[in-house]
């Protein structure tokens, strides 16, 4: 069985990554998207979305880190799926399930899942210039508008040569309403010679039990579950859920890691995201949200935090 980290924009970053490969042992981790339009980025650019690739493309702790791109081009996709491998990247992934509308404007995400040709154009076109070795994955939705075109979707990127494909089990019409719709994963996880990652809906070790079972799958990739559930990698793989003690240390170790970042004055919103995640999981986290959530500054932050740690046992 593998858990892998799913791309995730705007919550998933380099900090992100360092601090759950720390206490899970991912299998994988990937990037928050590169944008490739009509051009091939500068270095700097892959450097700053994945900083890990300084690091043998992996984190601190040793978990293997994979550069996505999102583009329709297919010759500057391929020219900067070259160049994240050649910096790096443990692989390259393509993005065609972001369901942002910004995104979706400008012809990138699951808009191109109406048009199947376009998405083995583009797949093809970067498993031609990526050395053999290295993988070339995607990630999809079940559709744009409809799943009608899910089969054939899978089929495109298959045949153009990926070495994998992760599916969200749900349309970009369906966002992240509940339910995922695992059974369309089995589909193509009957119809795929391909390794089939499953995602969706997976928020505990039960909900990966059931997922792989309903789906054959023998992959697995977690989003929002492991931002509410900060070891659900761990978890799955047979460790005790974190507690509200330990959740709430790894808030205050995470405050002290950001404000040290290139990305402090972002603080506040960023912790206040994660607690709109936790409080999936904990109720101590939804009271402390509706606490914290007035406050605009780090330091009032904090002091809250601080605070709710002292009421708890050493």
């Amino acid at each position: 069985m593998r858990v892998i980290l799913a791309p995730m924009e705007g919550v998933v970053d380099d900090l992100m990554r360092e601090i759950l490969s720390a206490i899970n042992p991912y299998d994988l981790m990937v990037t928050e998207f590169v944008r490739v339009v009509d051009q091939l980025l500068p270095e700097k650019v892959f450097y700053r979305i994945c900083p890990e690739l300084q690091t043998g493309g992996q984190t601190l702790s040793g978990t293997p880190v994979r550069v996505q791109l999102l583009g329709q081009e297919p010759n500057w996709m391929a020219e900067n799926a070259v160049r994240a491998i050649e910096l790096g990247s443990k692989g390259v992934d393509v993005n065609f399930g972001c369901p942002a509308k910004m995104v979706n404007r400008s012809n990138g995400g699951a808009v191109m899942l109406q048009y199947p040709e376009q998405l083995y154009n583009v797949v093809k076109a970067m498993r031609d210039a990526v050395p053999s070795e290295q993988p070339v994955t995607a990630k999809i939705r079940l559709g744009f508008n409809d799943k009608s075109l899910y089969m054939e979707n899978a089929l495109a990127i298959y045949e153009a040569g990926a070495s994998e494909l992760a599916v969200h089990a749900r349309s970009k019409v369906d966002g992240y309403k509940p339910p995922a719709y695992w059974e369309y994963i089995t589909d193509i996880n009957n119809k795929l010679p391909i390794p089939v990652i499953a995602n969706g809906e997976i928020w505990n070790r039960n909900d990966a039990e059931r997922c792989m079972q309903v789906t054959g799958c023998d992959s697995i990739m977690v989003g929002r579950g492991a931002i509410s559930l900060p070891n659900l990698a761990a978890h799955i793989k047979g460790d005790a859920a974190f507690s509200w003690q330990q959740a709430l240390e790894l808030m205050l170790n995470y405050t002290d890691r950001e404000l040290e970042g290139r990305k402090s004055t972002y603080y506040p919103a960023r912790i206040k995201q994660w607690f709109g995640y936790l409080n999936r999981q904990y109720d101590e986290a939804d009271e402390l949200f509706r606490e914290l959530r007035v406050y605009k500054t780090a330091e009032e932050i904090i002091a809250v935090l601080r605070q709710a740690r002292s009421k708890l046992p050493d």
